[in-house]
């Protein structure tokens, strides 16, 4: 220390990192620092930029040299010399760890991945019982006996996701705009045969009682129990899976779940076995361990359960040498949730976890999944998220409500047309007027409409000004389910059910996907528009509009509001017109009714700033302070996965396995028919 307070630097330079940087870049410009090389002052420039963009990047990460520069080295004829060989070894991804050496895949430089590895190398230690203590909890004693160590395993990664545009549209068939977020859920699982699998005790002796020999178990254990009122672990015969020499039902697999509240969660899980079983006709002969440890908070409306969905069937098939697209794995993660967990969630969730990529959004039209692409974040416009405390839930009430009020329009909407047209093709030849349209004035046009309604597979299928013109004013505000059973039959919609009793809205349900979908569309032409602050308004504006449709559906909260409030309070603030604004726009996400809270501004510390003040402001208003959700990463189709082994074991592995088979050539446990290709998956 009183080394340090003698020392007089010789720096004489600005302490702002950021002028320093900008003056080395102008420097460069004008030719200070130059090299011999005779180049202009604005190829020093690009230059500088690159260098900036090497100094920035993560180690191992190839980089995104800007287009212009490409272009410019080639008018140029300048070629950048070849790299060594130091460069390619330290450009290359880590194949180890300090525990672990990676036989397959990469942990691609992310944080959470390279720490859950870490966190598998110190459970890995309390296999030694000398180095348990009263202080490791249940689920780390759980974990330490759950896997042979000596064994391979592997890792997937799945994130949550923010809902940006789109929202409840998408069960209606809308389009939707989703980024993955930096908080994701990772789940190892090791498969072996029941001969070899570690059981815990009571597993033990429920096979003992039962006086079964050794049988394919399933055994699970999530982090984080002790946060949700949940158990911890989670074991059952996978046999119990089966009904002869069929699986069972979805509906016996839900009841199966539901018995039992602290271990319904379990079918998130589990869940994906089952559906694998019966879509794909997969059959599992060896035993199954899993652990799950979720970054992803829950209850947030940031897709919590999608992300454990989506990381535990990529491990499963990398496991079992299934290789399945990320867009079917989608669809089959929505079928658990949909049919084991009953929870009517659209499957935007689930595609922009598996299929999303980082900084990007996902584009997709829900009908039921066909991805559009990826839509680039323009470099000046941010997006953050606000837990606004309030915990969500797709499961809940309101959710399905809205979702069956949305159903019951679109069925009475395809009545009235059905009616219509039949007595406008009837009565083409007179001028009765039908439905207040004058059926003999009815073209060809027209006619084509009325075919088109009649036969309606999805709401957002149907344009605001049709519904406007032809069907706004006919729907009902609230429909008791009796009355439209007695008239309808049925709402078509295969993942809920009307409660006879229940008064459903139906007009604003109805309303809000036929106007979500024109928003979203506007919203994502918008991005790509020359960057100004109207662009930036116009985008906020939509989102708002997003925000109070959701309202009007009754899927608003009050702590959602009072984020949007803030928002707006900051937006419109003296201090933020003055600056020429920060942020311009807020909405509730997901299945509303909480969750979380989506805001757009400019890429700029002021915003940042901006978003610090918001969140303390909540915590003064509420008592709560909310989590702020920043970043993005890769989605498990991006990310793939990883196939481990501790360390100590692995030269010994490399050993014995040299000149035999592989593991996965010696144990074939799959049955039935599963294309390797891409797996085209039914949904209802």
């Amino acid at each position: 220390m009183e080394r340090a307070l003698t020392l007089k630097p010789c720096y004489e330079a600005g302490t702002n990192g950021g002028e320093v940087a900008a003056k080395v870049l102008q420097d460069t410009a004008f030719g200070k620092n130059h090299t011999p090389c005779k180049l202009s002052g604005p190829r020093r420039l690009r230059d500088a930029i690159v260098l900036g963009y090497q100094l920035q990047r993560v180690p191992g990460k190839d980089i995104s040299v800007p287009e212009w520069y490409t272009l410019a080295q080639n008018e140029l004829n300048i070629l950048t010399p070849s790299p060594d060989n130091n460069t390619i070894q330290s450009s290359s991804f880590i194949k180890e760890t300090e525990d672990f050496e990676i036989l397959h895949g990469d942990h691609h430089g992310l944080p959470d991945t390279i720490a859950f590895l870490k966190n598998l190398a110190e459970l890995h230690a309390l296999n030694n019982p000398g180095n348990r203590s009263k202080q490791h909890s249940r689920e780390q004693l759980a974990v330490a006996a759950l896997f042979n160590w000596e064994e391979e395993i592997f890792v997937a990664r799945a994130p949550g996701r923010l809902d940006v545009m789109g929202g409840i549209a998408d069960y209606s068939g809308g389009l939707v705009l989703q980024m993955p977020i930096r908080e994701a859920c990772h789940v190892a699982i090791q498969r072996n045969h029941p001969n070899r699998h570690k059981l815990w005790k009571h597993t033990q002796a429920r096979q003992h009682t039962e006086r079964q020999g050794p049988m394919p178990v399933l055994q699970i254990v999530s982090f984080g129990s002790e946060l949700s009122n949940r158990a911890p672990t989670f074991d059952m015969d996978l046999s119990d899976f089966m009904d002869g020499e069929r699986p069972i039902s979805y509906e016996k697999a839900y009841q199966y779940f539901a018995e039992n509240p602290s271990q319904k969660w379990a079918a998130y899980i589990a869940g994906t076995i089952l559906v694998l079983m019966t879509e794909l006709g997969v059959r599992f002969e060896d035993s199954i361990s899993i652990l799950v440890i979720s970054g992803v908070p829950e209850g947030k409306g940031v897709s919590s359960s999608a992300a454990i969905e989506v990381a535990t069937i990529s491990a499963v098939a990398a496991s079992h040498g299934l290789d399945i697209a990320p867009r079917d794995l989608a669809l089959l993660c929505q079928k658990v949730e949909n049919l084991v967990v009953g929870a009517p969630c659209g499957v935007m969730d689930q595609m922009a976890s598996a299929c999303g990529e980082s900084n990007k959004l996902l584009a997709m039209v829900c009908q039921p999944a066909e991805v559009l692409g990826l839509v680039e974040i323009p470099p000046h416009i941010r997006f953050w998220g606000f837990d606004s405390g309030i915990r969500h839930s797709v499961g809940g009430a309101d959710y399905g409500s809205v979702r069956i009020g949305a159903f019951m329009g679109r069925k009475i909407i395809k009545s009235m047309a059905s009616e219509q047209l039949k007595s406008s093709l009837s009565n083409n030849n007179t001028s009765q007027p039908v439905n207040g349209v004058n059926s003999g004035e009815m073209d060809d046009d027209g006619i084509d409409f009325l075919e088109n309604e009649a036969s309606l597979d999805y709401l957002c299928n149907l344009s605001p000004h049709r519904y406007e013109a032809s069907y706004v004013n006919r729907l009902p505000d609230i429909l008791q389910g009796n009355d439209f059973i007695e008239k309808y039959v049925h709402h078509d919609d295969s993942v809920t059910i009307i409660d006879k009793k229940h008064c459903y809205a139906v007009r604003a349900p109805t309303r809000h996907p036929i106007y979500e979908n024109f928003r979203v569309k506007a919203f994502k032409a918008l991005l790509s528009s020359a960057p100004s602050d109207d662009q930036l308004s116009a985008l906020g504006e939509l989102m708002y509009q997003c925000h109070y449709g959701y309202n009007a559906c009754g899927l608003g909260s009050h702590g959602t509001d009072k984020l949007v409030e803030l928002v707006q309070e900051m937006q419109h603030s003296k201090l933020s017109k003055f600056e020429s604004g920060t942020l311009y726009g807020a909405k509730i996400t997901g299945g509303g009714s909480g969750g979380s809270v989506c805001v757009i501004g400019k890429n700029l510390l002021r915003s940042s700033e901006q978003i610090l003040q918001i969140q303390q402001k909540y915590k003064a208003a509420t008592g709560f302070l909310p989590f702020v959700f920043e970043g993005s990463s890769p989605g498990a189709g991006k990310f793939g996965y990883l196939k481990i082994v501790i360390r100590s074991c692995s030269q010994l592995k490399i050993s014995s396995n040299n000149g035999n088979h592989s593991k996965d050539e010696k144990h074939q446990n799959i049955a039935g028919d599963c294309n390797k290709q891409a797996l085209k998956v039914q949904v209802e």
